[in-house]
């Protein structure tokens, strides 16, 4: 049984229109936000996370078409609609999270991982509980495309591919930080979990 999003109009109006919300602000901001473009005073140490990083975003996303298509046998056959309903629903709060972290962190906030030399621990909205929203928005959102597909297979594949990528941006993107503000940011990492409050 191939998902909603290839079969029926409706649905697949809806989830091109909740990708694109997702899509193009990233689109946008990648080109505008770059350390090196958009602040003064800063040192890169990104590693390579960021192509990293996007490039198992994509593979994932790549992985999420193909599979509901080639194996529809994954299909999650129970409550597809509100499955798809849900999806849609993840993605534009994942996106809302993602920004309003974004917003929160301000100028501080870097699509590579770099640091300015006057760079403070951002404890402050949602980085008072955890101390990566913008990416637990990202995982947010890529949940909301797995479920749109209503197949295990997809949702998994995705889900796998875009946690492998953050774990290795947020490894790097930590010791950076603790190399360059040092116990203040160790003491945060010690009062708070990394992506979803009290659990990880």
């Amino acid at each position: 049984m191939l998902p909603l999003v290839y079969t029926n109009p409706v649905a697949t109006f809806l989830f091109m229109v909740a990708c694109l919300i997702w899509l193009m602000p990233e689109m946008i901001g990648m080109f505008r936000q770059i350390a090196k473009v958009s602040r003064k005073a800063v040192v890169s140490q990104d590693g390579g996370s960021l192509v990293v990083l996007v490039g198992l975003q994509w593979v994932g996303i790549a992985l999420n078409f193909l599979l509901a298509w080639f194996f529809p046998f994954a299909t999650i056959s129970i409550h597809r609609t509100i499955l798809f309903s849900l999806g849609i629903i993840f993605i534009l709060l994942g996106v809302g999270l993602r920004w309003f972290s974004i917003w929160t962190l301000g100028r501080y906030f870097t699509r590579d991982i770099a640091v300015s030399m006057d760079q403070q621990v951002v404890q402050n909205g949602p980085y008072r509980f955890i101390r990566h929203p913008a990416y637990s928005g990202t995982f947010l959102t890529m949940l909301g495309v797995g479920l749109a597909m209503t197949n295990w297979a997809s949702l998994i594949s995705l889900l796998f591919c875009v946690f492998l990528g953050h774990l290795y941006r947020v490894r790097i993107e930590e010791e950076t930080l603790i190399q360059n503000i040092g116990q203040p940011y160790i003491d945060y990492m010690r009062r708070t979990k990394r992506f979803i409050p009290l659990v990880f």
